[in-house]
């Protein structure tokens, strides 16, 4: 092959769930084509990143070779594998390549963004394909929990690729296509797949996987025995579990009222590009407030705990003139998501103190996922017996064991974690080299990296408290007035209830009255000076060592 080689690079969601950005690139070894497979979020937590609103992937990478990328494939319109596309689309802009309904969503996206919308092409599913630079790419429809989610088969000078996209066996998913062993088996038959990048999320779920058609009986029971008003939350995207939820409420005599912008844009985008019908009716807020509670479901935003979702304003008392009242019920139908137990459970106890019933997923009646369990993916590697398989989307021990299962099975595999670029070329999967794949976050309006230090510094005030000390010296260096101290996120006082910042002030006080003049002279040094008796007092007072922000200014003779 003349010295070109077959490459894969992760530079999101291989060590994680979320931010999916894969890159394949084939040709000579720092001169490959490029492909860029998705382009998603991933979503921050207190502890970890406050105050952002997203996580983007760090493409710099990608971007110093933006020469060689000829296209962006997403495989379906899930936030952690498109939801990126509106704000770093800018720094790309190469074609994006997509099935109707993921092209919709993408085509929102960029709209909000002010971007071009036919820059997204709509692909149809195979036997339809896309050249992308090297690579001849086809839409394999797999089930998932939304509609047009596609596995990629992705043909090379090198030998095909098979990208799973994140999947599940379901033959009657209720809402898109349904899992097809035949058309698998046809394209397996085809010619041999030589890596495999498979999806790893449930490799530790020993049963098979349950479809989504399981749920209509046992919702419509629960729905049909709630004696007030139901409120019902699940994933914005799973339109399939929207389908769900709105039949059984009908089956309930219930009329279906839909709060929350990402769920009404989801449900419109889904029936203009045909993916839905036969929806029942929707009605308004305004209607739905006329509705006799026993006769009224409500299906909310907000399955995860976001802070600004319909279920949690619900939580907090009134929202569009909504209110829960003692024996209303409220359904969780999905899964918490790990990180996001905190806020989940929070909700769950305010509408408890309310008095209302809250039902969870605890015992998987009412939520089916959407992704493969370990049987649905020891399946997948039967049908297409690939060379080498390469896990992904997965926490480290995700993608640990499936390489295991891989090796079982006979299955040469790795295990690859952002920033490791893969050598596809040969029999077996090899590290080719390792590069800086960080993080970039969305704070507000701009984008900060991992390493700027802006959330490290968050973080780190959040954990220790502020103390801003000021001071103001003549052109003798004199000090004019006393230094004053301003606390923030610290206790007012400290031992024997003395207070905190007339403590500190009294000890500032008395070093600069015996400073010598040199000292007083030197802005380093003196800064350096005040910063240790604060940090020295608060340890002393209330046993922290608190941020120290000095403020020294010196007035010149005019």
């Amino acid at each position: 092959m003349s010295g070109e080689r077959l490459i894969y690079l992760p530079l999101g969601g291989a060590g994680e769930i979320g931010m999916n950005a894969y890159v394949y690139g084939y040709g000579k070894p720092g001169k490959e084509r490029l492909m860029l497979v998705d382009l998603g979020v991933s979503f921050p937590d207190m502890d970890s990143s406050p105050g952002v609103d997203l996580i983007l992937p760090d493409l710099t990478w990608l971007i110093e070779r933006i020469d060689r990328l000829d296209g962006i494939v997403i495989t379906h319109a899930h936030e952690d594998h498109i939801g990126a596309l509106g704000h770093l689309w800018p720094l790309l802009k190469k074609p994006v390549y997509a099935r109707k309904f993921t092209a919709t969503i993408g085509r929102l996206k960029l709209e909000e963004a002010g971007l071009p919308l036919d820059t997204i092409r709509t692909i149809e599913p195979h036997p339809a394909a896309v050249e992308v630079g090297p690579f001849t790419v086809q839409f394999l429809p797999v089930s998932h929990s939304i509609p047009e989610s596609s596995a990629l088969v992705i043909d090379s000078p090198a030998g095909r690729i098979l990208h799973t996209g994140d999947f599940k066996r379901d033959p009657t998913p209720i809402v898109g296509e349904g899992w097809n062993d035949a058309l698998l088996e046809a394209i397996a038959a085809e010619k041999p797949v030589k890596a495999m990048m498979c999806d790893s999320t449930n490799v530790f779920s020993p049963h098979p996987g349950r479809s989504e058609a399981t749920l209509a009986e046992p919702l419509t029971e629960l729905i049909r025995g709630a004696g007030g008003m139901m409120v019902a939350t699940t994933f914005a995207s799973n339109v399939a579990r929207l389908k769900t939820l709105a039949e059984a409420a009908r089956a309930a005599d219930r009329s279906i009222c839909v709060l929350g912008r990402a769920m009404k844009r989801m449900i419109t985008a889904a029936e203009e590009t045909r993916v839905l019908t036969g929806f029942p009716r929707i009605i308004t807020a305004e209607e739905a407030l006329e509705v006799p509670r026993r006769n009224l479901m409500l299906i909310v935003t907000g399955s995860q705990g976001e802070r600004r979702a319909a279920s949690a304003a619900l939580s907090r008392g009134k929202y569009l003139g909504f209110e829960m009242k003692a024996g209303d019920m409220f359904l969780f139908s999905s899964k918490t998501i790990p990180g996001n137990e905190r806020g989940v459970i929070k909700l769950m106890n305010a509408y408890s103190e309310m008095g209302v019933d809250v039902v969870d997923d605890a015992g998987g009646k009412y939520h089916v996922s959407g992704h493969a369990n370990r049987p649905d993916l020891e399946h997948m590697h039967r049908i297409f017996l690939p060379d080498m398989l390469v896990p992904m989307h997965g926490e480290h021990r995700h993608l640990r064991e499936h390489v295991r299962i891989a090796h079982e099975a006979g299955i040469a595999g790795i295990v690859a974690t952002n920033g490791m670029m893969v050598d596809l070329t040969g029999e077996v999967p090899k590290v080719a080299e390792h590069i800086e794949a960080g993080r970039i976050y969305l704070d507000g309006t701009a984008q900060i990296g991992a390493l700027d230090g802006v959330v490290r510094d968050r973080i780190r005030l959040a954990l220790n408290g502020l103390v801003m000390v000021t001071l103001i010296l003549d052109e003798q260096s004199e000090p004019l007035g006393d230094a004053w101290v301003e606390l923030m996120g610290l206790p007012q006082t400290g031992l024997g209830n003395r207070a905190l910042d007339e403590t500190m002030e009294a000890e500032l006080t008395e070093f600069i009255e015996t400073a010598s003049g040199k000292i007083l002279s030197d802005d380093d040094r003196l800064d350096e000076a005040l910063k240790r008796i604060v940090r020295q007092v608060a340890m002393e007072e209330i046993g922290k060592k608190p941020e120290v922000r000095m403020v020294i200014s010196r007035l010149t003779a005019e």
